[in-house]
């Protein structure tokens, strides 16, 4: 039996992909709780500062606080309905939220990217972005190191001659910039 070119199936086998058998790290109705309580928490905290702002109306119109506060209340009542939802989800329709293999993975995206956003603070953004650049694609692509550092040099180049000298725009500076006068 011939098979059409629409009925063929292309498989590719990715050699990183995360196991099929690594087990549970956690499951969706626990998240769904833990997400909905912290968004709870961040509209009681924004609603309790824009109702210290004020959310009424005064001889102009409403005062700063009027529309975020009721955008918090929005916030917190669509929290509320999440967190009733799940506390109410059947437990025994366990699904998996993430497993191990894939926090690992996903790990191994945000540590170096919440370490790019702390660098930047005291290295300036074009020697952080030089280091993340650099580091993903030597530890995450595998690839060559001289391909690696000239690839975020020319990036991070490009990036300075964009943002510093064509737009003149200010962007987080660190010592090496200082040190060249910019």
């Amino acid at each position: 039996m011939l098979m059409s070119d629409s009925e063929i199936e292309i498989v590719v086998d990715d050699p990183t992909a995360p196991e099929d058998d690594s087990p549970a790290v956690t499951d969706v109705r626990s998240v769904d709780i833990v997400v909905s309580l912290l968004l709870i928490a961040l509209a009681a905290t924004l609603g309790f500062d824009n109702w210290r702002t004020g959310i009424s109306w005064d001889s102009t119109g409403p005062q700063a606080g009027y529309f975020p506060f009721y955008l918090s209340v929005i916030l917190a009542g669509a929290s509320l309905y999440g967190l009733i939802t799940a506390w109410l989800s059947r437990k025994e329709a366990v699904e998996t939220f993430v497993t191990r293999a894939q926090l690992r993975r996903v790990t191994a995206v945000f540590v170096p990217t919440l370490l790019f956003c702390l660098a930047t603070q005291f290295l300036g953004l074009y020697v952080a972005s030089f280091l993340l650049i650099a580091g993903f694609m030597r530890m995450v692509g595998r690839i060559a190191w001289w391909k690696s550092l000239l690839t975020a040099f020319v990036f991070t180049a490009a990036m300075f001659a964009t943002f510093d000298i064509a737009f003149d725009v200010i962007m987080p500076k660190g010592p090496l910039e200082a040190a060249f006068g910019h």
